[in-house]
């Protein structure tokens, strides 16, 4: 066995150890809901809500009308929310049956300015130790977007040689901050970015090393490069969470589960497959759409001759 393959086979060892929230069975999936645009809601009045369809696992974003402090690819101002509301509304969400997989964080890790890098680090380092308090040890964030001033250069800043160094060095700082915190950050792909593919994510998962950093797989963010099949093939061992939304071929925007161009029913047989007991986080959705965005997705669950969990 060569030395590459060694350390391949290390590297997937590391990345299969267990996430703290329990899986379902195999043979069947969970379903739970991003709560991102759900901004029309208190905390207490979303809990209800889903609760009445069912859902029982989140990923909570603070941007609800009583918890309106998130915002995405920037450090927000949480000094008014004490650690005794934190654990208030992880409460409200539990009281209803609802599991907490994980909380949004969403900052930019690619920033030219190594200041702004460092600040990042210690915003990520505040909220975990915010939402260890609250019972949450997981934490999602892509790399960001970002683009130096000035004309255009002729490689893509995402794409540079450097960038691509000192994001996988920011990144083992984050490693290092997550493993204080005992906690686990999910980097989700999306095409326009440094991780631009399933195959490029986990060349820079493999670099950073870490089982403190894997990989938030959404496959609408890789329809337009990648074929399911391969998105888990090359990531099954990182993946932490599974996002179910939607994208049309060529449109930069995502939509609702069903809108776009993502086979479904290969999508749910592949994850049921590749990812056991993964659950199936459905995003880009709010009050007005939420409830077509799960039928679709239960719909397909049922077909694939799969079941709930």
């Amino acid at each position: 066995m060569s030395i590459t393959t060694s350390r391949r086979a290390a590297l997937q060892t590391l990345a299969a150890a267990p996430l703290a929230t329990a899986a379902a069975p195999a043979g069947r999936i969970t379903i739970g809901l991003s709560t991102n645009d759900f901004r029309d809601h208190t905390n207490r009045s979303l809990a209800e809500e889903l609760k009445s369809q069912r859902v029982k696992l989140i990923q909570l974003f603070f941007t609800q009308k009583d918890s309106n402090y998130w915002r995405y690819g920037r450090r927000s101002d949480l000094s008014a929310l004490s650690v005794e509301r934190a654990k208030e509304i992880a409460e409200t969400y539990r009281a209803a049956g609802i599991t907490i997989h994980s909380l949004g964080v969403y900052l930019t890790l690619i920033h030219g300015d190594a200041d702004e890098r460092k600040a990042n680090l210690a915003h990520f380092d505040a909220v975990m130790k915010l939402g260890r308090q609250m019972g949450i040890r997981t934490f999602l964030s892509e790399m960001g977007h970002w683009h130096p001033p000035g004309p255009a250069a002729a490689t893509p800043y995402d794409w540079d040689d450097g960038v691509w160094k000192m994001a996988v060095s920011t990144v083992k700082e984050l490693a290092v901050v997550a493993d204080a915190n005992d906690a686990t950050v999910l980097l989700e792909p999306i095409y326009r970015s440094v991780l631009a593919s399933a195959k490029r994510t986990r060349l820079f998962l493999e670099e950073v090393g870490s089982k403190r950093v894997r990989a938030q797989l959404d496959p609408a963010n890789l329809l337009e490069v990648n074929d399911l099949e391969e998105m888990f093939a090359q990531l099954q061992p990182w993946i932490g969470g599974i996002h179910a939304k939607d994208r049309k071929y060529h449109v930069t925007a995502g939509v609702a589960a069903g809108k776009g161009d993502l086979d479904y029913g290969k999508f749910v047989t592949l994850a049921a497959k590749h990812t056991p007991g993964m659950p199936l986080i459905v995003e880009y959705v709010g009050s007005k759409d939420y409830r077509e965005a799960l039928q679709h997705l239960r719909g397909n669950i049922r077909a694939a001759g799969l079941q709930e969990g």
